[in-house]
């Protein structure tokens, strides 16, 4: 075991150089995210427009269900990753990597044969969707693990680069789904893709995934890799709850007009969700470098995402009807009426993830744990209640509402953990 204190900068870099080193791994991220979002995006809308708004909730349900088994590998495998092997020896790294990869993997193979047996068990529309997801899932978690792992290295090129060879696998993917035109088979075709950049993230790095390391991986991170699961899967459960009582109180096809005016803000949606592939990693260097420019970074980075939020909003309400027809087929009509409450939850989601990435980086694990349960109570309350009074509609202003309060309390702890870090610099959490 290792801790910060015994990797310590010996010299601190020119502070125009430890700018543009941060510049260049800040555009590499927006880079990968850029097409992450993209094939996100294509993805959603190329599904919308073939089956329509029930199928495309179907399909919509076994999406936010990979959104809580890709949670579950964050927290156990990459999360304490980025948090205690970013900017350290290659060495470490690689052994590090080696570890989680395979736990990463691991987890995909074991969550994906129950997805597996429930969907045929299940049957009708949904089952062969969950079965197919299943079959999936291992390529799937690993292909997230690389992005982590390289951008844990400050190597975000390798990330990006990896995004745009899925993206390349999933164009002929999709071409061959749409001859069979079911939900299944574009979930195997997503899939697939992805597993094709998992391949090549291999070749990247050469580091050869190892399962049998996944108990020694989890026994050493369990100070921060249980309390991350339970905090990832109470964020990504919460999606999968509201989704499912919103199927049961309005429809399925409440669930589909949900996510298509989520597609509509595909962009902020996708940096979102895997914004600390760069965010973490940056915050714990300059936690390292500059402590004290900690709360002013995250300040930056959740502010510029509610504004870029918002913004992205405004375009989307002077759209004309007919662009979004042409994007969205017959999901355009529910899905335009979402379009002001949806955009205000996310841009109070990315005000909150600056404060996240700051207890991130400061191994606050605890607090963190405390602010994502009440963001998830509010969130499937918000999201619930709202659909009891109002429908779809009112779900969606109930889950915006969850969203600001949520934001509220994530730089309530924030600050009190930089002020407790203040009074006392001994790290809450040790690095390994």
């Amino acid at each position: 075991m290792t801790t910060e204190e015994e990797n310590p900068q010996k010299t601190a870099p020119p502070a125009r150089s430890a700018r543009r080193a941060l510049v260049g791994r800040l555009s590499w991220g927006l880079a990968d995210q850029a097409a992450s979002s993209m094939s996100n995006f294509v993805v959603g809308i190329y599904v919308a427009r073939s089956l329509g708004v029930t199928a495309f909730g179907v399909f919509s349900l076994a999406w936010v269900t990979y959104g809580v088994v890709l949670n579950v590998s964050r927290g156990l495998a990459t999360d304490p990753l980025v948090v205690r092997f970013s900017g350290v020896s290659e060495a470490s790294w690689r052994g590090a990597v080696t570890r989680s990869t395979g736990t990463a993997l691991g987890a995909g193979a074991a969550i994906g044969a129950a997805c597996l047996v429930a969907g045929l068990g299940v049957g009708g529309r949904v089952g062969p969707a969950f079965a197919a997801l299943g079959v999936m899932l291992p390529g799937l978690l690993l292909q997230d693990a690389w992005r982590f792992s390289f951008f844990a290295a400050g190597s975000g090129r390798k990330a990006f680069v990896n995004d745009v060879v899925w993206g390349v696998a999933l164009v002929p993917a999709m071409v061959v789904a749409a001859r069979v035109g079911s939900v299944a088979a574009y979930l195997l075709a997503w899939g697939a893709s992805a597993t094709v950049a998992a391949g090549y993230g291999y070749l990247q790095s050469g580091i050869r995934p190892r399962m049998t390391e996944a108990r020694g991986w989890l026994r050493e991170q369990r100070d921060l890799g249980y309390r991350y699961l339970v905090e990832n899967v109470s964020l990504s459960g919460a999606s999968q709850l509201r989704a499912y009582g919103l199927g049961a109180i309005v429809g399925v096809g409440a669930v589909g007009a949900v996510r298509g005016a989520e597609l509509l803000l595909g962009p902020f949606l996708a940096v979102l969700m895997g914004l600390s592939l760069v965010t973490v990693p940056e915050a714990a260097r300059v936690l390292r470098q500059a402590p004290h420019q900690l709360g002013r970074f995250c300040l930056l980075l959740g502010g510029g995402q509610a504004v870029g939020a918002l913004l992205w909003g405004t375009a989307l309400l002077l759209m004309p009807g007919r662009l979004g027809e042409l994007a969205l087929g017959d999901v355009w009509h529910s899905a335009s009426e979402l379009i002001v409450p949806i955009t205000l939850g996310v841009a109070g989601a990315g005000l909150g993830t600056g404060a996240a990435a700051g207890l991130r980086a400061l191994g606050a694990a605890r607090r963190s744990l405390r602010c994502q349960l009440f963001a998830s109570a509010c969130y499937v309350g918000g999201g619930l209640g709202g659909a009891a009074v109002a429908g779809t509609v009112g779900s969606a202003w109930g889950v915006a509402a969850a969203t600001i309060s949520g934001s509220a309390v994530w730089w309530q702890q924030l600050r009190s953990a930089l002020r407790e870090r203040h009074r006392d610099p001994i790290p809450e959490v040790r690095t390994s």
